[in-house]
């Protein structure tokens, strides 16, 4: 489960310090019990993103089987995958 408040705390701490492998190690810590991925939006051919913002995606993840598949439903997900926009210029 993943609360919203959470969402957005995590959300914000990514905007202050950028998406990074840092950032990701960092919230790994800090939120032990969830999975955190990073990857661009073009690898993610289907779901919807749960938050967007300038730079970046969230989707969650939902774990619980054998397979992750990706949700909008706070209360089954496990983690997050960051995605991130890339610039066409």
């Amino acid at each position: 489960m993943i609360a919203s408040e959470q969402l957005n705390q995590v959300a914000e701490f990514v905007d202050r310090n950028g998406l990074s492998e840092q950032t990701l190690t960092q919230l790994r810590n800090q939120y032990s019990d969830h999975h955190f991925t990073w990857c661009m939006e073009d690898d993610i051919h289907s779901g919807k993103p749960i938050l967007e913002r300038d730079a970046y995606a969230i989707y969650l993840v939902n774990s619980q089987d054998h397979c992750s598949v990706l949700t909008n439903d706070l209360d089954s997900a496990s983690g997050y995958v960051f995605a991130e926009f890339i610039d066409d210029e």
